[in-house]
């Protein structure tokens, strides 16, 4: 097939290399402009554009998918189908009609569950066992397309957002050319997705990051884990901002928010508590907690939290 690819971050990446390596043509590639990142703010190009001027794809970085010069560039490309993974803007009407095949998107989730921009997060936060990839026919809604391939894959209790998005790029690296392949051979039937069973994914935001030591310590572990690597999970001492990265919950009990223990640093939780491995203080290094405790003494009772700053 002749394809259009259209992704932004390292997610959509194993995507595009293997639509390549299978043999289809990737004929362009769109992707998000070049943003500046880091405290210089250098002007930083996608890793999908990196990919694809690699292997000497022609790249298009358009402000909006609207305007009549980039409808009619997808136009005279003439594409069988175009590919979207996490590309990070909606495609209007006016581009889904295009290709012979239509738009096909790569969605890391188990469709209709999910829908929106954040499922891999979501899925972590809210404790599911499992999730997966869904390729979906693209229509004018909001993930609202037929099914076209769906894949499960589980959700271990170790798991981060950040290890989630790694296996789940993976397998919609696998699963879009076998999805191409069936649909170019026609061995492929859409099915419509239950909008009644629907679930939606929002954007994360800095607000949800503040940790609420009265929930159990698993709903509390499962919001460290969703929110890693971005925004991170905090709460505060001192007055301070205090990240953290890793955790894992125990069952002693206390009252939530209060250092129970030291070694290792235990704060309690609403039921059970949360056994502190590494965190960062406002304006200082991130460090394991025995190294934290060494720079940073904290007592039996102090209270994490109190201040609701943001």
């Amino acid at each position: 097939m002749k394809v259009i690819f259209m992704g932004t971050p390292d997610f959509a990446v194993p995507s595009l290399e293997s639509l390549i390596a299978s043999g289809h043509e990737v004929a362009a590639v769109f992707t998000q402009p070049d943003k500046p990142v880091g405290r210089k703010q250098i002007l930083t190009p996608p890793q999908v554009k990196v990919r694809a001027l690699a292997h000497g794809i022609q790249v298009h970085q358009p402000v909006s998918l609207r305007d009549a010069q980039t409808i009619q560039i997808i136009r005279e490309l003439a594409p069988d189908v175009i590919v979207v993974a996490a590309y990070g803007k909606i495609l209007p009407t006016g581009i889904l009609g295009i290709p012979t095949f239509g738009c096909i998107n790569v969605h890391a989730s188990l469709l209709p569950k999910y829908r929106g921009a954040a499922p891999i997060q979501w899925s972590v936060i809210n404790g599911d066992q499992e999730t997966g990839v869904t390729i979906m026919q693209m229509a004018a809604g909001l993930d609202t397309g037929d099914i076209l391939l769906q894949k499960k894959i589980s959700i271990e209790r170790s798991d981060t957002a950040e290890s989630m998005f790694e296996k789940l790029s993976a397998l919609g690296a696998e699963m879009i050319c076998e999805a191409l392949d069936a649909l170019s051979s026609g061995e492929i039937s859409p099915c419509p997705q239950d909008d009644e069973k629907a679930t939606y994914a929002p954007m994360l935001s800095k607000e949800l990051s503040l940790i609420d030591w009265s929930q159990p310590s698993e709903r509390v572990y499962d919001l460290i884990r969703g929110l890693y690597s971005w925004p991170i999970a905090q709460t505060y001492l001192n007055g301070k901002k205090l990240r953290v990265f890793s955790a894992f919950p125990c069952d002693e009990e206390g009252e939530p928010g209060t250092v129970i223990k030291l070694l290792p640093l235990t704060v309690a939780c609403g039921k059970g508590s949360l056994i502190i491995r590494e965190l960062q203080l406002e304006g200082k290094k991130r460090m394991d907690a025995k190294s934290f405790l060494a720079g940073h003494p904290l007592s039996i009772g102090q209270k994490l939290g109190e201040s609701h700053e943001f």
